[in-house]
């Protein structure tokens, strides 16, 4: 049976989904599985997007749980010989059904592709616009996982397919380009057996292109157990921290923005830093192939996210979205 080693996420997260977050897909583990991801998402054809708009991923928004849609389980290593968990390699593709933007009442259908592996004890992944890597080796068998290593994001929120009219009419804004770290522990055997595993894990993100010229920080616990050799479920729940560039750049609006858009005048979002958005999710995956660590993989997740406190109180938000969001997708992974 494998191990899951991360998880509400197909990352995610994390995506197609990251507990009422979205989760991941399984790829299969050594004494633990990892929590699903969320894949990543193009956007096929929106209702009432424009030909030149340039094409999104659902990673963009940056807030889906990595580990949510996609269940990363890695397969079981029996070899005494052998020092490092062992290599494998997922590609999971699916769809999504999203908010048009974070924080909007409108949704968009998107398709989602995933890659993720290992290789000599170096794990890694990439969902869209996002790619990071564990520098930590992890040994075969072992129960306690440390992760730590980079993550580069781009952030394409509101830089196209806005559905509200109103929004819309704000302008759109620019790719941003993050980069940041991600660090963790993951403890597997914890509850139901050898293979279950829970994890904490915190990513700090920061622009480096001139954006929104801010920072993100993403706590997140998650729990995820194989149900059968071929069946796994995965929970996780998660905040998110913004800094005051952020609010400035997507939610605040200006006397020239409420002019065109019609949208009242809103300061708020900008002045400090603020617990924003929290979700939770859950996710679950089904081997095809009867054994999760490798063959087909069918993957389903779905997350709840809540807008708070500042960025809540928007116009972007509170009139022409809303602070409940919902997302949900499904999709086929394959590892080897």
């Amino acid at each position: 049976m494998p191990d899951l080693t991360s998880l509400f996420r197909f990352f995610r997260m994390a995506p197609v989904l990251t507990a009422l977050a979205i989760f991941a897909a399984p790829a299969a583990a050594e004494d633990a599985a990892r929590p699903p991801e969320p894949p990543i998402t193009i956007d096929p054809s929106p209702v009432d997007a424009r030909v030149d708009a340039p094409v999104r991923f659902a990673q963009d928004t940056g807030d889906i749980d990595e580990n949510i849609l996609l269940p990363a389980a890695r397969p079981e290593d029996d070899h005494q010989d052998r020092r490092y968990a062992r290599d494998y390699f997922a590609l999971a593709a699916g769809v999504v059904t999203v908010p048009s933007y974070n924080g909007s009442d409108e949704r968009s259908l998107l398709p989602a592709v995933y890659f993720r592996g290992r290789y000599k004890g170096y794990s890694f992944s990439t969902r869209g616009t996002n790619f990071q890597v564990d520098l930590v080796r992890q040994k075969r068998g072992q129960r306690t996982d440390i992760k730590f290593g980079p993550i580069i994001n781009l952030r394409g929120d509101r830089t196209g397919r806005i559905k509200d009219a109103q929004v819309e009419a704000l302008g759109e804004r620019k790719m941003a380009v993050e980069l940041g770290l991600s660090a963790g522990i993951t403890q597997s055997g914890v509850f139901t057996s050898r293979y279950d595993q829970i994890g904490f894990r915190v990513v700090g993100l920061k622009d480096i292109s001139g954006r929104h010229g801010s920072w993100v920080v993403s706590p997140t616990i998650d729990y995820g157990t194989p149900l059968s050799k071929r069946a796994y479920l995965g929970v996780s729940a998660s905040f998110n921290v913004y800094g005051k560039g952020f609010g400035r750049y997507y939610f605040d609006i200006d006397p020239v923005g409420s002019a065109a858009s019609g949208l009242p005048v809103y300061t708020g979002a900008g002045r400090k830093a603020t617990l924003g958005k929290y979700t939770i999710g859950m996710a679950g995956a089904y081997a095809l192939s009867g054994d999760l660590r490798k063959g087909f993989v069918l993957l389903g997740g779905a997350q709840y996210g809540r807008m708070t406190s500042r960025f809540a109180t928007s116009p972007i938000v509170d009139v022409a979205g809303a602070r409940d969001q919902w997302l949900a997708g499904a999709g086929l992974a394959y590892q080897f």
